[in-house]
């Protein structure tokens, strides 16, 4: 593990330029790769710390905002899939505020993108659709970076405890009428 942290650290520190800009662009194409905005935040926060770890997840968000802007207005087809996304969680046609996609954004589990097409629905421009995004963005950056800067200071035993905690809720939390006996298993 500490041969990982110091491979990090030297990547970063001799590449202080490509570094953040690779970071900012993982972010713009994430979508791509299937890869959570949560996940980008929180190893933002263990590569590059809270402060810069924080502004650079906001420039890769901002980023990806600009991508998705270009694409819904050249690809109709795209925001069709994303209407039908909406009809399946809004029963009514009132607009979510900036504040209420804000609270939004920062659930893990919520559509990044589908958030992005309620702004861009509600958007006059582009200008418009940046500064909404833009304040949408800063709480959800500064709280997962910040949490990725704090696993990072984690010891050893806590972050084993953590994991287990966490594979314990998993075992709790499954469907009861999934019990397989040993005897089911082992056949």
């Amino acid at each position: 593990m500490e041969q990982i942290e110091q491979y990090i650290e030297v990547l970063r520190d001799t590449h202080i330029i490509l570094a953040p800009m690779l970071f900012i662009i993982l972010h713009g194409i994430r979508s791509l790769f299937f890869i959570p905005v949560v996940a980008i935040c929180i190893a933002g926060g263990m590569i590059f710390g809270v402060i810069p770890g924080i502004i650079l997840s906001i420039i890769g968000l901002l980023l990806s905002s600009i991508i998705f802007y270009g694409l819904a207005e050249k690809m109709p087809s795209m925001t069709k899939r994303l209407i039908k996304m909406k009809a399946k969680i809004k029963t009514n046609d009132k607009h979510l505020s900036t504040g209420q996609i804000t609270i939004l954004r920062m659930i893990p589990f919520i559509h990044y993108h589908l958030l992005s097409f309620l702004i861009y629905e509600s958007s006059e421009d582009l200008r418009s659709y940046l500064s909404a995004s833009f304040y949408t963005v800063i709480p959800m950056a500064v709280i997962y970076t910040t949490i990725g800067q704090s696993v990072v200071n984690f010891s050893p035993i806590a972050s084993v405890a953590m994991l287990a905690s966490l594979i314990i809720l998993l075992f709790l939390s499954r469907k009861k009428s999934d019990r397989v006996s040993v005897c089911e298993f082992l056949r």
